[in-house]
């Protein structure tokens, strides 16, 4: 079986992409919303991704942004991917893909069955989903809230078009499970390898890792 990427989110400081790089990580996600202890900005980002080796994968995560904001970023940071982590909708994302001339990762959040067919609208406009807890209707953040969704939902869902990445509560302790549950190929963590919100563990960002390596099996 090919390896199983891994998209460490949330990075803020030199440190954090340094430890990203070294475990083997294939994407480095930079947060651009206020709300969250993840946070960075334009200018953050950029002196972080300058650092980021070749072949890593650098993501902007925004949430509902606007043209301006979205200008701000990609005017400052060069970047690989933008995410989508709002409420964007699909002519959205067709909108903001078309507009900036980068590989499109929408975040899908999944709580039950009735939100399974988001991903089918949103396969066809994004380049990759990011299959997400649905975050609590009074949750702040709408994403890196440690929270896990029934995985059960994406049993035998490994061929969508578009490559998907599972995100949401993962740890290196359950992730193994998490892979042999909904046939993951890519996974996303931000709490999941933090010592406290915001701060990236370098010995849990290695602890992950390695356990992708074990799960590609």
């Amino acid at each position: 079986m090919s390896d199983i990427r891994v998209k460490i989110c949330g990075l803020k400081t030199p440190q954090d992409v340094a430890a990203a790089a070294a475990a083997g990580a294939a994407y480095a996600g930079f947060v651009f919303f206020a709300k969250s202890p993840r946070n960075v900005s334009a200018e953050q980002a950029a002196a972080l991704a300058v650092e980021a080796p070749i072949g890593l994968c650098k993501v902007a995560l925004t949430v509902n942004a606007t043209d301006a904001e979205l200008d701000a970023i990609t005017g400052a940071v060069p970047l690989d991917m933008l995410q989508l982590h709002g409420k964007e909708s699909p002519e959205r994302v067709a909108e903001v893909r078309t507009r900036y001339g980068l590989p499109v990762m929408k975040a899908v959040g999944i709580a039950d069955a009735a939100d399974m067919p988001q991903i089918a609208l949103y396969e066809q406009v994004a380049d990759q989903l990011l299959i997400d807890a649905k975050p609590p209707k009074d949750a702040e953040l709408p994403g890196g809230n440690g929270l896990a969704f029934d995985w059960r939902l994406l049993a035998g869902r490994k061929y969508w078009q578009r490559p998907w990445m599972l995100a949401g509560g993962l740890t290196p302790d359950n992730l193994a499970e998490a892979v042999r549950m909904t046939g993951a190929r890519q996974v996303d963590v931000s709490s999941g390898v933090e010592s406290a919100p915001g701060e990236k563990d370098k010995s849990l960002i290695e602890a992950f890792t390695k356990a992708a390596q074990a799960a590609r099996g």
